[in-house]
């Protein structure tokens, strides 16, 4: 009997090698991925500016990071005796303007010395709702019209919530497509839509949200723009199908959903060779994670010495990939 709805995943015209970079640019369910791969020691670089969720606010960090744009002090405002970017995630924020601004400057020249190299760039989509200032924004100080990323949970009032276009969603991507691609001529491109329900636009009105971005994306394929698409929001949606794969507020899937979505990318996204070096790795790093009931124990101390001699030969095969961190551990372990 068949208990999933099979899901045909075509693999992209080139697979992710373990040396090549991979930029993360998006919504919370990005990170979930980003970390998966980080800890499978690919090189990435999540979210510089922290989670985006909207096309818009996703198109301006990326051609912020590859004009190298400087934020100055004119791009904060001050609220709730906090300093904050309308363009960036409330993680920058800061009583002090200068630490503020140097936390947002610092991670926007990492991005922009990351973006020149980058070989991978992926991209997840989690909402077609833009907001934008209003006349109550603007008699508190701040310019009408004004697109925000994030709303740092300033007053309702000062926002109107607007549903973006498909044309102009399409026109957004593919500015951005072309800005990165005369960029990096030779690097790839892969979009995935959150599987994450943004359940405080209301249900019927997350389902346009998404389908929104669903004919965008349609759309781009249709005027033959190059990019990947990875069916995440499918994979959770449509073949887990199930509350158990979601957290406890039942928007974001759990650590298994995660989980099996970052296992069908590995599967259909990443070579072959890539893929069991990645096996081996995670060996190394859920032996890190191991914490023995006697760790003075002969059996224990030869684990360690196991893991440490893995770790060494990792090391000496694939001199590309940084073990310092686990061969440290291990060897300090061993001997105290």
């Amino acid at each position: 009997m068949q208990w999933q709805l099979p899901l045909y995943i075509k693999k992209p015209d080139a697979l992710i090698e373990h040396e090549q970079r991979l930029l993360l640019v998006g919504s919370c369910f990005t990170e979930h991925i980003g970390l998966g791969l980080e800890e499978l020691k690919f090189p990435v670089l999540q979210n510089p500016h922290g989670i985006l969720f909207g096309p818009d606010a996703v198109c301006r960090s990326i051609h912020s990071y590859i004009d190298n744009k400087t934020y100055t002090p004119d791009d904060l405002f001050y609220f709730q005796e906090c300093w904050h970017s309308w363009d960036h995630h409330s993680r920058f924020s800061s009583t002090s303007q200068q630490d503020c601004l140097s936390a947002i400057n610092d991670s926007q020249q990492k991005a922009h010395d990351f973006i020149q190299k980058t070989d991978w760039l992926i991209i997840t989509l989690g909402s077609s709702f833009c907001y934008r200032l209003t006349e109550q924004a603007d008699r508190a100080g701040y310019p009408l019209q004004r697109q925000v990323a994030n709303c740092h949970r300033a007053p309702q009032q000062w926002f109107s919530k607007e549903l973006m276009t498909v044309e102009e969603m399409v026109t957004l991507l593919q500015d951005c497509f072309t800005a990165f691609y005369r960029l990096r001529p030779n690097a790839h491109i892969v979009v995935t839509v959150s599987p994450v329900r943004h359940i405080r636009d209301g249900a019927v009105e997350n389902n346009r949200s998404k389908a929104r971005i669903f004919e965008a994306l349609q759309r781009l394929e249709e005027k033959a723009v190059p990019f990947y698409y990875f069916p995440a929001y499918e994979l959770v949606i449509d073949v887990l199908r199930d509350y158990r794969f979601y957290d406890i507020d039942l928007v974001h899937p759990n650590y298994a959903a995660t989980s099996y979505v970052l296992e069908q990318f590995m599967q259909h996204c990443v070579s072959t060779e890539a893929r069991l070096v990645a096996e081996q790795i995670k060996k190394v790093v859920t032996a890190m994670r191991h914490r023995p009931r006697q760790p003075n124990t002969h059996s224990h101390r030869q684990f360690l010495s196991q893991q440490l001699d893995l770790a060494r030969t990792l090391q000496e095969q694939y001199p590309q990939i940084d073990f310092s961190r686990e061969l440290a551990y291990f060897k300090e372990a061993s001997v105290s």
